[in-house]
C-alpha cells in the first residue's frame, strides 16, 4: 500500500478566519498559526490539496471541531512563498463543496474526511433567463457602485453556469463572512444565484437612494449660499436705512453665538431669529420674537455663584438677623454642613424644599433673606398671595400678543445665576379658577425629580431650576394642597413669647426705627417693665409686626418733640438719651389697648376657658352656657363650625351619662334649654379641640358649680369621656400664658409637646395632662367631695398632675387642630 492511499478522501484542515474562499475563487492567504503551517506542509507532501473552512468565532484563535462550520472548500496550493519568521503566504484555488466529517487530532493539524456536495441537474430554460436578469443587474451594479472592473464585468457576461456566475458575484460583492458562508451551504446553484440577485436588487435601492440624498445635499448647499448673499444685502440696506441701530438681526445673531447656551436652545433662538428677520419690524408678533430671543439670551445658563458653607459664620448671621427660631436655624445650619460634605466629596446632593409655617410677623421672609445671606447667594422674593392663574407660574404662551415668562423665570431673570435662594411667599393664598390651578403647577417646580427639566410656556424649552434654594412660607399649612405639602419639608416658626418679644424689641426693633426716624442710637431708653407694659397693653399678636408699629409710634413722637424744640438737645445739636416713662407711655401711644389678664371676674358658673390656634397664633375661646326652663333645646351660637358643634352634643351626651354621679337629675333636657355661646361671634371658630370646654361649661351649668378662672383648657371628648390628643399645644399655650391663665388642662397623648414650650411658660404655669372627662372636671370645677368622690376616673390622677418643666419628656408631632379660625380645617 502506498503512503498515499493511506490517506485517501482525507485531507489537512486549514481553518480560516473572517475568509470564505468559494470554488473557482483564488485566495492568496497569510499562515502564520503552528497548527495552520503543519496541515499546509502536510498538504505540500502530499497532492497539494487541503480542506478550508471558516470559524463560527472568529475571537477563538485554537479552535475544536464544534467551533468549525461543517461546510468548507476544498483547496488546491496554487504557490507558496515562505516568509520571515516563519509564516507562509500560500495561494489557494477553490476547487469545489465539501463536508466535513471524521475529524482527526492525533497529528499537529486537524485532518478532515471530505464528501464532496455536488450540485443538483438544473431546468437549462430556466438558468438562462436567471443568468440573463443577473448579468443586467450587475452591468446596473457596476455603473452605480463602481465595484466591478471592466475585465471582471466581462467574465460574468460571458457566464453560462449559474453555479459558477453566483459563486462569482458572491466572491465579488458580498463582504460578510455569515452571508457568504450562507451561499457556500447552498448547494442549488439556481437558488444560489437568486439569492445573489434579491442582494444586487436591494444594492441597487440603496445606491438610487444614495443619488437621490447627495442630489438634496448639493442643491441645498446651493441654497444655503444663495441665502447668505441675500442675508449680506439685507444687512447692508439695514446698516444704510437705521445706522449703528438698524442691525438688530446681527448683533442678536451675535448675543446668541457667544451666551453659549445650549445646543437644543441655541437651535430654538436661530429659528426664531429667522422668523423675526422675514417679519415688518412693527409687527405685533414681531416684538412677542424680541422679546423671546432677549429674554432666552438673559437667562443664566451656566453663571452660578460660589456657595459660602462656613458654619460659624452662617450661626452669626442667623443669630445676628433674628432672635430664637432655634429649631430653624438649626435645620438651616444642618443644610449647609450637608452641602458642605457632599461638595467636598463630590457627590449629588438633592435639593431640599423647606416650608416655613407660623403666623403672621414672625419673622419668616425675613429668615429666608438671612439665609440667602449667610449662604451668599442672590435671593430673590416671589410673592404668591391671590395668585389664580397657572400663567403666572408657568408663563403665557407665545401665541398671545403681550406674552411674558412666568414668576419663576423671571426670578431666574433678576437673580442672574443658576443657584439662587428662591422664597416663594405666602404660598398657602394660592388660588384656582377657570384659569388653570397655579398649585398644581407649582409641583414641578418643587418637585427635585422633575424641576431639572422645567419647561415654562413662554420659553418652550427645558430650563433647569434644579441647583435653586427654594424657601417658601405659610400661615396656615393645611390650606397647602397635599401633593405639594408631600415636597416641601415642614418647619414650624411659632409665636414668640412676652420675653422674646421684649428682647426683639430692645435688639433689633427699636434700633431700626431710630434709624428711620433720622434719630441717633440711644436716643430714646425703654425701660424693661415699659417693654413689657407696651407687649400687654398695646399688641396682641403671635408675631411682632403691631409691636413694630408701636415702636415706631414712639420714634414719630420723639422726633416730633426734636423737631419742635421740646426736647432736649446736645452741644453738637443731636438729641439726648430721653427716657421713656409712664406718663409719655400713655401720652404717646394712648390708652392701652388690651388688657393682660382676662377679664373673667372670679369663678363663674357654665363658663369655661378653652383654647385654640389661629393663622396668627393661639387664642383663648371663653365658652359660656345658660340653662332656662324649656323642653331640651340645644342652642349654639358664635358661628360654631360643624366640628365644633358635633363637639358640644358629645359633651352633651357625656353629661347625660354622668347626671347620677354629678347630681344631675336625669330629666333635666325635659324642663331645661341649653344655650351654648362662644364669644366674639364674628370670628368662625371649628375644630374638636373645644370638647371638653364646652363639656365643663355644661356640668357647670347643670351641677350649678363654679369653674376655675384661672385654668384653661383643650382636649376633644368622646361619647365616653375619653380626653385625645390635639395639635398647636404651644400656640395654646403661649395665648394662656399671655392671658394670665396660669394652670392648663391637657391630653395625656400631649405631653411628648413639652419640649417644644419655652422654658418661662413651663416655668410660670402648671400643666395637667387628663386621659378622662372624670379628671378634667376634677381640676376644672369646684365640686363638693361627694360630687368628686363619684367621679369613677377622678382617683386616678386625684389633683391632676403637674408637670414640673425641668423633668418633661420629650416631645412627638403635635396633630393640626385649629379654632377661631375662618376656613379653620377640622382635626
Amino acid at each position: 500500500m502506498s503512503r498515499y492511499d493511506l490517506y485517501a478522501h482525507r485531507y489537512p484542515l486549514l481553518p480560516l478566519k473572517n475568509v470564505v474562499i468559494f470554488p473557482r475563487n483564488v485566495v492568496t492567504l497569510l499562515v502564520g498559526r503552528p497548527r495552520s503551517i503543519q496541515a499546509v506542509e502536510e498538504s505540500l507532501l502530499r497532492d497539494r490539496r487541503l480542506v478550508v473552512t471558516a470559524h463560527r468565532n472568529s475571537d477563538i484563535d485554537e479552535p475544536r471541531p464544534d467551533d468549525l462550520h461543517g461546510v468548507g472548500t476544498l483547496a488546491g496550493i496554487v504557490s507558496v512563498e515562505r516568509q520571515k519568521g516563519g509564516n507562509i503566504q500560500v495561494a489557494l484555488e477553490g476547487i469545489n463543496r465539501v463536508r466535513l466529517g471524521a475529524f482527526d487530532q492525533s497529528r499537529p493539524f486537524f485532518s478532515v474526511a471530505a464528501d464532496e456536495l455536488r450540485e443538483p441537474d438544473i431546468v437549462l430554460d430556466e438558468a438562462r433567463v436567471l443568468i440573463a436578469h443577473v448579468q443586467e443587474l450587475a452591468t446596473k451594479y457596476a455603473e452605480a457602485r463602481n465595484r466591478l472592473s471592466t475585465e471582471m464585468l466581462e467574465i460574468i457576461q460571458r457566464a453560462i453556469e449559474p453555479g459558477h456566475l453566483a459563486d462569482l458575484l458572491s466572491t465579488q460583492l458580498l463582504s460578510d463572512v455569515e452571508r457568504r458562508q450562507e451561499l457556500l451551504e447552498m448547494i442549488d446553484p439556481v437558488k444560489r444565484l437568486e439569492h445573489v440577485a434579491v442582494h444586487m436588487v436591494g444594492e441597487l435601492d440603496v445606491a438610487a437612494l444614495e443619488q437621490k440624498i447627495k442630489a438634496r445635499v448639493r442643491d441645498q448647499i446651493d441654497k444655503n449660499q444663495r441665502e447668505y448673499f441675500l442675508r449680506e444685502q439685507l444687512k447692508a440696506i439695514h446698516d444704510e436705512l437705521g445706522g449703528e441701530n438698524g442691525n438688530e438681526i446681527e448683533t442678536f445673531r451675535k448675543r446668541i453665538a457667544e451666551r453659549g447656551v445650549p445646543s437644543a436652545v441655541e437651535e430654538k433662538l436661530i429659528k426664531e431669529l429667522g422668523r423675526l428677520e422675514r417679519m415688518p419690524p412693527v409687527s405685533a408678533e414681531a416684538t412677542v420674537v424680541r422679546t423671546y430671543i432677549d429674554t432666552v439670551l438673559t437667562l443664566p445658563w451656566h453663571e452660578q455663584s460660589e456657595d459660602r458653607l462656613d458654619l460659624d459664620e452662617a450661626e452669626r448671621i442667623l443669630d445676628e438677623d433674628h432672635f430664637g427660631l432655634e429649631q430653624v436655624k438649626e435645620r438651616i445650619l444642618d443644610f449647609l454642613a450637608v452641602r458642605k460634605l457632599t461638595t467636598q466629596a463630590g457627590t449629588p446632593n438633592a435639593a431640599q424644599i423647606l416650608c416655613l409655617i407660623g403666623p403672621p410677623g414672625v419673622g419668616k421672609t425675613s429668615l429666608g433673606r438671612s439665609i440667602a445671606t449667610s449662604m451668599g447667594r442672590e435671593f430673590v422674593r416671589v410673592s404668591l398671595g391671590g395668585v389664580r392663574d397657572e400663567a403666572e407660574i408657568r408663563g403665557h404662551r407665545r401665541t398671545y400678543i403681550g406674552a411674558l415668562p412666568g414668576r419663576i423665570i423671571g426670578a431666574m431673570k433678576t437673580a442672574g445665576t443658576m443657584n439662587p435662594l428662591i422664597l416663594l411667599d405666602e404660598i398657602d393664598k394660592l388660588a384656582s379658577d377657570y384659569r388653570g390651578d397655579p398649585t398644581a403647577a407649582m409641583l414641578e417646580v418643587l418637585d427635585p425629580e422633575q424641576n431639572h427639566c422645567f419647561t415654562d410656556h413662554f420659553l418652550d424649552v427645558p430650563y433647569d431650576l434644579s441647583k435653586v434654594l427654594f424657601i417658601t412660607t405659610a400661615n396656615y399649612g393645611q390650606q397647602i394642597p397635599r401633593p405639594l405639602r408631600d415636597r416641601m419639608e415642614m418647619i414650624e416658626v411659632s409665636g414668640y413669647t412676652e420675653d422674646e418679644k421684649v428682647e426683639i424689641g430692645k435688639r433689633y426693633l427699636l434700633r431700626r426705627q431710630l434709624a428711620n426716624h433720622g434719630l441717633p442710637a440711644g436716643a430714646l431708653a425703654v425701660s424693661d417693665q415699659l417693654w413689657s407694659r407696651i407687649v400687654r397693653d398695646y399688641t396682641r399678636e403671635a408675631g411682632v409686626r403691631s409691636l413694630d408699629r408701636e415702636v415706631a409710634t414712639l420714634c414719630r413722637k420723639v422726633a416730633r418733640d426734636v423737631v419742635r424744640g421740646k426736647g432736649t438737645v446736645g452741644a453738637d445739636g443731636a438729641p439726648v438719651t430721653i427716657e421713656l416713662t409712664e406718663e409719655k407711655l400713655v401720652d404717646f401711644l394712648g390708652p392701652k389697648k388690651f388688657g393682660f389678664d382676662q377679664d373673667l371676674g372670679d369663678s363663674q358658673i357654665g363658663l369655661a376657658i378653652g383654647l385654640g390656634t389661629t393663622e396668627i397664633g393661639g387664642e383663648i375661646i371663653p365658652v359660656e352656657v345658660a340653662t332656662m326652663p324649656g323642653r331640651g333645646a340645644l342652642t349654639i351660637t358664635g358661628r360654631a363650625g360643624d366640628v365644633m358643634q358635633e363637639s358640644a352634643r358629645a359633651a352633651l351626651s357625656y353629661a347625660r351619662s354622668r347626671a347620677d354621679q354629678l347630681n344631675i337629675a336625669r330629666d333635666f333636657q325635659e324642663k331645661l334649654d341649653l344655650h351654648i355661646h362662644l364669644p366674639e361671634g364674628a370670628t368662625p371658630k371649628d375644630g374638636p379641640s373645644a370638647g371638653i370646654t364646652m363639656a365643663t361649661a355644661l356640668i357647670s351649668a347643670l351641677t350649678r358649680r363654679p369653674v376655675r378662672n384661672d385654668t384653661a383648657m383643650t382636649g376633644e371628648i368622646t361619647l365616653r369621656g375619653r380626653v385625645l390628643a390635639i395639635g398647636g399645644l404651644k400656640d395654646k399655650s403661649l395665648a394662656a400664658h399671655r392671658h394670665g391663665v396660669r394652670r392648663l388642662i391637657a391630653p395625656e397623648d400631649n405631653r411628648r409637646d413639652l419640649a417644644k414650650i419655652p422654658a418661662n411658660v413651663l416655668r410660670d404655669m402648671e400643666f395637667f395632662f387628663v386621659t378622662s372627662m372624670d379628671q378634667v372636671i376634677a381640676e376644672a370645677i369646684m365640686l363638693d367631695d361627694v360630687q368628686i368622690e363619684r367621679l369613677p376616673d377622678a382617683d386616678l390622677v386625684p389633683t391632676g398632675e403637674l408637670v414640673d418643666p425641668m423633668t418633661s419628656p420629650g416631645s412627638g408631632t403635635p396633630f393640626n387642630d385649629v379654632a377661631a379660625d375662618a376656613g379653620a380645617v377640622k382635626q
